[in-house]
């Protein structure tokens, strides 16, 4: 299963909507997690044109009401347990802290957050964690073309790539594409 991962759109935000690179970069997943800060339900409504969405609520998300929203998302996709928390900051505390701090001490092998809006791969304590930085507002910058991952789950296998959309004319991305694979439990840069 191929997932999409996206966080962070805050729309609409000065751009009505979310730029046609994130469907390209989401073309052929089988499903789209969006890690919170949505805003506004149109986003998971386009998104869902690509295919089906679930989504964390976020801090800007108070109020939204959304069937495909909720304040943590737990799934089980081809034999791994993904858990998505909107902010789990700070992201680098102990695996086990986070676990009881904000999954209410469920386990997960796969932790996916936003909140901070930068991008982040990182596998420790045999859980990978990723955090797509944000498609709209990167390293919260002024709206400009950010990140998203892919998450790719496949006969037991994972691997895990942060996405750089492009540039925005007088904006650049400070974003950095990444990727991770199991066979080597080393974050690479793209």
């Amino acid at each position: 299963m191929l997932i999409g991962l996206i966080s962070d759109t805050h729309q609409p935000s000065d751009r009505k909507m979310l730029w046609d690179e994130i469907y390209d970069a989401f073309r052929g997943v089988d499903l789209i997690l969006h890690a919170g800060d949505i805003t506004h339900p149109m986003v998971l409504d386009w998104l869902q044109d690509i295919a089906p969405v679930l989504a964390a609520r976020g801090n800007n998300d108070r109020g939204l009401e959304d069937a495909r929203i909720e304040d943590r998302q737990f799934l089980d996709v081809a034999g791994r347990r993904l858990a998505m928390v909107h902010d789990m900051e700070p992201e680098h505390q102990p695996i086990e802290y986070l676990r009881r701090t904000f999954l209410k001490g469920e386990h997960a092998d796969i932790m996916i957050t936003g909140h901070t809006h930068f991008e982040r791969i990182d596998y420790r304590g045999a859980v990978l964690q990723i955090n797509p930085g944000s498609a709209t507002l990167p390293h919260l910058r002024s709206t400009r073309l950010g990140t998203v991952a892919l998450l790719d789950l496949r006969d037991g296998a994972f691997a895990a790539r942060i996405i750089r959309l492009g540039e925005t004319e007088g904006r650049p991305n400070p974003g950095v594409e990444v990727s991770f694979t199991p066979e080597t439990g080393v974050v690479h840069p793209l």
